[in-house]
């Protein structure tokens, strides 16, 4: 899919609209890679566990590409994990049953122990702490989860290009996600924007996980899904889907950072 980023006169008609109080940013993403620890590798020999890495279920596909580049346009810190989802899965709290995949679910308790210790738990930790800083110091913060998400699945065809999770409970969550949607349509009116799709924003992750932690107020968790169809190769598509995301995201904020 090719889209050209409307300018100026191209633009559709957009009330104009006062910036959102947002003082802070940060970026994670919890799939960034597909690599596998040498300690679990055992666990991946198979023709199988390899296809499935290098899938759709190993990592979001060019979900890193766009978090690096949000991240450096706005200053901000990001986080993010190369380790598998399929070694554990960062977007699943404690408990979950997709928590482990079927390649390390086997593990014994010590090893799943280690594998928590190792990977899992300080990732949502250092999330957690960069959100903090800021929330301590009394600036409203944006969290961003950048995904990635196949575009077909089970057989069915996704319809959309970019999805928009955030808690419906909370005001200005669902606020942001109403004005990024109408400005990203302003500027590429091809693409298919959809709120909460392809999944529930306040569905099990580590953005439900960080809203029990600050209050809605100091913290907007949104998870950014987008099509692998845009995002799987590098090239014109990928960079202007992410051009769009950033133009639409700054004309919501109040950057002080």
């Amino acid at each position: 899919m090719i889209f050209r980023v409307a300018r100026g006169a191209d633009r559709l008609f957009e009330l104009p609209m006062p910036p959102l109080a947002i003082d802070a940013l940060v970026v994670s993403c919890e799939h960034a890679g597909n690599r596998v620890p040498e300690r679990y590798r055992a666990a991946f020999q198979t023709a199988r566990a390899t296809a499935a890495l290098e899938s759709h279920r190993g990592y979001d596909l060019g979900a890193l590409f766009v978090a690096e580049t949000l991240a450096k346009r706005f200053a901000a810190e990001l986080i993010y994990s190369d380790v598998s989802r399929l070694v554990v899965e960062f977007n699943k709290s404690i408990g979950h049953p997709k928590l482990m995949s079927e390649f390390t679910r086997h593990l014994d308790r010590t090893a799943r122990e280690v594998l928590l210790r190792d990977h899992y738990f300080p990732h949502r930790e250092r999330v957690e702490a960069a959100v903090r800083r800021h929330v301590t110091g009394g600036r409203t913060t944006l969290h961003l989860g950048i995904h990635s998400f196949a575009p077909t699945l089970g057989g069915r065809v996704r319809q959309a290009e970019i999805g928009l999770l955030y808690d419906p409970q909370r005001a200005q969550e669902k606020e942001l996600c109403a004005r990024w949607r109408r400005s990203i349509c302003s500027l590429a009116p091809e693409l298919r924007v959809r709120r909460n799709y392809p999944y529930r924003g306040d569905a099990d992750g580590l953005t439900t996980t960080l809203r029990r932690v600050f209050p809605p107020e100091a913290y907007l968790g949104i998870e950014v899904e987008l099509n692998q169809a845009l995002t799987a190769s590098a090239g014109e598509a990928r960079e202007a889907l992410t051009e769009v995301l950033g133009e639409a995201l700054a004309a919501q904020r109040r950057c002080s950072v």
